[in-house]
């Protein structure tokens, strides 16, 4: 009697190895968006100009340039600059640390650390490392099995969520559509943590949000390393 063929087994420890790594990048964006969500909405409350919330400041923008209001208009331009100028680092960072997400999550405490301990009143120059920060942070993860994921921003998560509820009510069965809420839900509950966390901190709140992103980084030491591979872009 010829052997069993070995591919059934194969086939299903493959399958229980796609679902766990799903299951571990979502958390993982579930941790990052609670971590975007508290310092944006820090940011926010302390100085008034959203730190990842960039097309709230793009329109912002807009309105400044229609109003004339030059000084506001020169403030506006760049934070959205310094954000590009964040993602572009944090690309950066995980090419020279060889898609490693912890010294990427260590360089984001460190700006958070650093704008929580800034001493003066001034308050642009800790807003700008919290907006570099956030930049830096899309590059923690961009995907999860296959699924584009946004950390420092959710409305193209509820724009998939809504698609795929009309393709849904269509009749159409699809997967990954229902999991656009994780990083909206994750950045929900962050930013309802920052808000209470800025009455009582100020902008020294911003301390938390680096611990926090500290923490993720050490944690992530745990991740399968093929995993992470395939969460951070190439």
């Amino acid at each position: 009697m010829l052997p069993s063929s070995p591919k059934p087994l194969v086939n299903t420890v493959l399958q229980h190895q796609h679902k766990w790594r799903g299951r571990i990048g979502l958390a993982l964006v579930a941790s990052l968006s609670v971590l975007a969500g508290m310092t944006d909405a820090i940011g926010f409350m302390a100085s008034g100009d959203f730190v990842s919330f960039m097309s709230g400041n793009t329109t912002r923008l807009a309105v400044a340039i229609s109003e004339g209001d030059l000084r506001l208009t020169g403030r506006l331009t760049l934070l959205v600059a310094t954000f590009i100028l964040g993602n572009a680092l944090g690309v950066i960072i995980s090419r020279i640390s060889k898609r490693h997400a912890l010294p990427l999550l260590l360089c984001i405490a460190t700006l958070l650390c650093g704008a929580a301990a800034w001493p003066m009143a001034e308050q642009l120059p800790p807003l700008l490392a919290a907006i570099i920060a956030m930049g830096m942070l899309n590059a923690a993860v961009e995907q999860v099995n296959g699924l584009p994921v946004g950390l420092t921003y959710v409305t193209g998560a509820l724009s998939r969520f809504g698609r795929g509820l009309g393709r849904w009510m269509l009749g159409e069965r699809r997967d990954g559509w229902r999991v656009q809420l994780i990083p909206w839900a994750g950045m929900f509950v962050g930013a309802v943590i920052g808000a209470l966390l800025e009455h009582q901190m100020g902008i020294r709140a911003l301390l938390v949000s680096g611990l926090l992103s500290a923490l993720l980084g050490l944690l992530s030491l745990k991740i399968p390393r093929r995993w992470h591979l395939g969460y951070m872009p190439r």
